[in-house]
């Protein structure tokens, strides 16, 4: 699938459950941390450069207060108003349902591992959560209702999430056992831009936190 113009995909800035190890899920109450906020600092001034003064933008978020956040950051940098954003809740992070909240610590004593080690994706469903086809389908029908719209676009998002849209905007194959494309892990602070079907970093963030 593709859209038309480039299309810069970048996750929030760390959050205090981030830092915290907490599953956050699709919640929205959870605000950047000091280091969030650099990231954010850091990525938009890394898009002021790359896109350069006065490009025209169109902007999409997540309804998140913690990708809300970052949108704000990066919009003082690229000279946009972030009032002017989409709020999309087909680009929310993945639904963890009962594990929403939760440490992961907590939850792996109780059932064991829930993360594989070399893809940094679930390998558990959470209890009354979704699934990595069911976020799949709900960024194509994103796609599909916004493809007609021409020019450049910034879209703010989460780790999971940006990772399945990263997946079908590639065209990358389904994996299995997660039944979706799924991009490759990146460190929080880094934001891409696809284009034609290739991905390049625009900035590559520092963060431990892989998703």
């Amino acid at each position: 699938m593709s859209i038309k113009g480039r299309i810069f995909i970048a996750r929030h800035g760390e959050t205090v459950f981030n830092h915290a190890k907490r599953m956050q899920g699709d919640k929205r109450d959870t605000p950047l941390t000091r280091t969030g906020f650099a990231q954010a600092d850091a990525m938009g001034a890394e898009l002021a450069n790359y896109i350069g003064p006065g490009k025209p933008l169109h902007l999409w978020s997540s309804p998140s207060g913690r990708a809300l956040q970052t949108l704000a950051i990066i919009c003082e940098h690229i000279g946009h108003d972030w009032h002017r954003a989409v709020h999309d809740p087909r680009l929310f992070e993945i639904n963890v349902g009962a594990w929403a909240g939760r440490s992961y610590a907590e939850i792996m004593d109780e059932i064991g591992p829930i993360v594989d080690p070399e893809t940094s994706l679930f390998t558990v469903r959470a209890p009354g959560g979704e699934w990595y086809d069911e976020i799949a389908t709900r960024l194509k029908s994103w796609i599909d209702d916004t493809k007609h719209i021409e020019g450049d676009r910034l879209v703010i998002m989460h780790g999971m999430s940006s990772r399945v849209l990263r997946g079908v905007l590639l065209g990358l194959e389904v994996n299995e056992p997660w039944k979706a494309p799924i991009a490759p892990s990146l460190p929080q602070g880094t934001m891409v831009v696809i284009e034609n079907g290739r991905e390049e970093i625009v900035r590559q963030g520092g963060g431990v936190h892989h998703a």
